[in-house]
């Protein structure tokens, strides 16, 4: 009874188009909001801070980024690692070569030469389509990796190739603490969230969706494939080069290569498949998954005195994604989100059988 729409009356357009159009979705959604700007800062401590929302929250930009490509446009990419890389270093190189450079506009600047990037990889997805596109992003991933790890520029000529980040600051407020680091990282991960969800719920959203549906259809109706594909590639490697700005300079402080590399992408991905393709609410569910389930077979374990070695729990923790994966795959494709809106809408008509 308490989640029922009955009496709540659109008398516009507008007002029917809203992103939240049921009001208790809105109070959840404000709650949550507030939960995580207030009362998580205040309760939370360094290491749940540091070690566990930091990361799910960067996580989960970079699956918003990615999920616009390959849920909503149906292109797959397995290079997203090297668009992160890409993100991370460029926004590093700005802040190295001008130092006066605010911190919010180096990582924006990381965002733009990952979408241009992003582009030039994505141009062959004009022609190609399926797993020839998957190979394509593959190549751009290892690319990335050699050129980051061969051409000393991008380092500014580092002996070991690993590079670091000085003290953070943004607006004259500093952001070294894991509280501070929290809620520069949250910032984003909600101004973002919000400009993708209007964007798949826009003009250019339903262009996306119809070059994933069917893409010769969408062109017999006017819908450009060229312009579509590329807006998705930009999108989504704008947002996934940020993460990555985000994932060095806020996460990690220190980094090479490596850190970026196809594990990682494979990471994105599952998240994506796991969370729900094609939902902007399916990557929270991913990113969540991903980062709580380490967490839950190093500790179960020893609630029942069983001691597992490190190397065990790290194999068992690949076999329950791999697992997961192909149950999500056959029983549910469109994951955790699909889960979660079937429940609403058995809230909505109970105790009525639906």
């Amino acid at each position: 009874m308490i989640y029922r729409e009955n009496g709540q009356f659109k008398s516009s357009y507008r007002a029917d188009q809203q992103i939240f159009p049921i009001r208790q979705d809105r109070y959840v959604v404000l709650g949550l909001l507030l939960v995580a700007f207030l009362l998580v800062p205040a309760m939370a401590s360094n290491y749940f801070l540091q070690a566990i929302l930091i990361p799910f929250l960067i996580l989960s930009l970079a699956a918003i980024g990615l999920n616009i490509l390959v849920g909503y446009c149906g292109q797959i990419s397995i290079g997203s690692g090297a668009f992160m890389a890409v993100g991370a270093y460029a926004a590093w190189n700005f802040g190295v070569r001008i130092p006066e450079l605010p911190l919010v506009l180096q990582i924006l600047l990381g965002g733009v030469f990952a979408t241009l990037v992003g582009v030039a990889f994505g141009i062959p997805s004009l022609r190609i389509r399926g797993l020839y596109l998957a190979v394509t992003t593959l190549a751009a991933q290892f690319f990335v990796d050699w050129a980051f790890l061969r051409i000393a520029f991008f380092t500014n000529y580092s002996p070991s190739g690993n590079v670091s980040v000085p003290a953070l600051s943004a607006f004259g407020l500093p952001v070294q603490t894991p509280m501070q680091k929290y809620l520069f990282v949250l910032i984003f991960v909600v101004v973002f969230a919000l400009l993708a969800k209007n964007l798949v719920r826009g003009a250019i959203g339903r262009q996306w969706m119809a070059i994933r549906d069917m893409d010769v259809a969408a062109e017999v109706i006017g819908i450009r494939p060229v312009y579509a594909k590329l807006t998705a590639f930009a999108v989504s490697s704008f947002i996934i080069g940020v993460a990555g700005a985000l994932w060095a300079f806020v996460h990690l402080g220190s980094w090479e290569p490596l850190a970026f590399d196809l594990n990682r992408s494979l990471q994105l991905l599952f998240i994506v498949i796991i969370g729900g393709l094609g939902s902007i609410v399916g990557s929270f569910f991913g990113a969540a998954f991903m980062v709580l389930l380490p967490v839950f077979l190093t500790n179960v374990p020893h609630w029942f005195g069983v001691s597992i070695g490190v190397d065990t729990a790290s194999h068992i923790e690949h076999m329950v994604f791999g697992a997961l994966i192909v149950f999500f795959l056959i029983v549910e494709p469109h994951g955790l989100a699909r889960l979660w809106s079937i429940g609403k809408e058995k809230l909505r008509l109970w105790p009525f059988p639906h």
